[in-house]
């Protein structure tokens, strides 16, 4: 045996082993992070037990999930509310209860760009991660992979896109320190909740702080259409309350809908698409190795769901399901999803199908055939890996169309249950006023659901191009692959 094929064996934790500086350096960088966060990153993880146990008939074990989310909310977090706080009122001399005496929309504004600052830092310790790896712990100088990075780094469309999907991420992953309040008490349970106020002319001592309700303050902090009944971006209520994106109609902080809202798109997208992707991949590989009757079963399947009128289905759905125990699951989200994996699955499989026909007849499948080695050994490490890139493509660029979908059902009064924030019923909400003094309403969700739409598709086009060249003149082999136009 060759030196060379003695070095190729050497495993990733003796290669790790022999220089540890280089990845100790980095895992304490990320431990670093962690720490800042800690607190708001156990309790993703709380959330998601939680949501198992209500899914399960009896809620087995739901006080326990309750007195474990109660104790990680008393985590303290660098970047929360407590450490940050932005609501407070005026004393008659200065502000009171905001972060370091500031004005609250200051206040807010520190702690939403310490955010994004603190989400760019995640990043680039995951990118420096990947460098360090190529540098320190990886045989090959280069790679195919290499070239794809090379590519998508020079894609200004693509960055673009990336950007808008970071932006997007983050405000739906942080929506609770983003928002300038929290969602339970500005929109779940506001006359559970009070704030303090400055009952006279902010900026004078003529005045004395009153205390109200969240939801009697919401009552008269509604943008209705009119001069003296309107709250827009940038300003402050009558209750000393900023709200960065103004209100809605019924008086509740608008940025605080959106940012839940986008957590809300997000992960119904992501589930939907996730489990679509899984289920098309399976059948691509079973149906580019074996051909024959599979493949014929899988198109006659496939053809009958993308013949049906989906937005009708997604409808009719919703109606027939509407009211019943299942529509009721994660506030409506769950029928979602499990209506969008069976809409979208079928049009994955089309876009992958080309590209794993080809895979099926390359000349190391047939050495691994030859070989004897199983064909779930040969679909998962010889086909799948060629096959993820272009699924990819897809997947991020039908995110966009989940995204509309389900503000597009929840515009016609049939997606996500209220109270929970989504961003269609909002327009909806402010569709009477598009022309008015309160635009806001409608025309801000409406602005970033195309942006973030767009932003999707161009992601995807900036990996489409970097995986696939070609696919730039729209010309070549590769390029019908990817619009599955191969046969059977």
């Amino acid at each position: 045996m060759s030196n060379t094929q003695q070095t190729e064996e050497v495993p990733l934790r003796q290669r790790i082993s022999e220089n540890p500086r280089p990845a100790l350096v980095w895992l304490l960088a990320g431990a670093l992070l962690i720490a800042m966060e800690f607190g708001a990153l156990v309790g993703v993880f709380v959330d998601l037990l939680s949501l198992i146990v209500n899914l399960i008939p009896g809620n087995p074990g739901i006080g326990a999930v309750n007195a474990l989310e109660a104790f990680v909310k008393s985590i303290p977090t660098l970047l929360s509310r407590d450490v940050i706080p932005n609501q407070g009122y005026w004393n008659g001399q200065g502000w009171e209860a905001t972060f370091l005496g500031l004005e609250p929309k200051y206040a807010w504004l520190v702690r939403t760009i310490l955010v994004y600052v603190y989400a760019a830092l995640v990043f680039a310790w995951a990118w420096n991660g990947y460098t360090r790896f190529r540098r320190y712990y990886r045989y090959a100088d280069w790679t195919p992979r290499d070239d794809v990075v090379d590519r998508l780094r020079g894609h200004t469309w693509g960055q673009f896109g990336f950007v808008i999907v970071f932006l997007f991420l983050v405000m739906a992953i942080f929506a609770p320190a983003l928002g300038p309040t929290t969602v339970e008490a500005n929109i779940l349970d506001p006359y559970s909740n009070s704030v303090q106020y400055w009952d006279g002319e902010v900026g004078t001592s003529n005045g004395e702080v009153a205390e109200i309700t969240v939801g009697e303050a919401n009552l008269g902090s509604g943008s209705q259409g009119t001069a003296s009944e309107n709250f827009g971006p940038w300003t402050y209520d009558d209750y000393n309350r900023f709200h960065p994106f103004g209100t809605t109609t019924n008086g509740k902080d608008l940025f605080t809908n959106m940012a839940t809202g986008a957590r809300v798109s997000l992960s119904i997208g992501l589930a939907s698409m996730g489990a679509a992707g899984i289920i098309a991949l399976a059948l691509a590989m079973i149906t580019s190795y074996y051909k024959g009757l599979s493949d014929l079963i899988v198109i006659l399947t496939s053809d009958s769901i993308q013949a049906l009128p989906i937005l009708m289905i997604l409808i009719l759905v919703m109606v027939v399901f509407q009211g019943t125990w299942f529509a009721e699951l994660y506030d409506g989200a769950l029928l979602m999803i499990g209506i969008f994996v069976l809409t979208q699955w079928p049009f994955l499989w089309r876009a992958i199908r080309g590209p794993a026909l080809q895979t099926a007849e390359q000349e190391w499948i047939d050495a691994a055939k030859s070989f004897g080695q199983k064909p779930f050994v040969i679909m998962e490490k010889h086909m799948a890996p060629y096959v993820i890139g272009y699924m990819l493509v897809y997947t991020s660029m039908s995110l966009g169309g989940i995204i509309i979908a389900v503000a597009g059902l929840s515009f016609l009064g049939l997606g996500i249950n209220p109270p929970t924030p989504e961003w269609g019923r909002i327009i909806s909400d402010g569709q009477p006023y598009v022309a008015s003094a309160s635009w806001h309403i409608s025309l801000i969700p409406g602005l970033l659901i195309t942006l973030i739409v767009t932003g999707f598709n161009a992601l995807g086009d900036g990996i489409r191009d970097a995986i696939d060249p070609k696919s730039k003149t729209g010309e070549g082999e590769n390029t019908e692959a990817m619009a599955g136009g191969s046969g059977a």
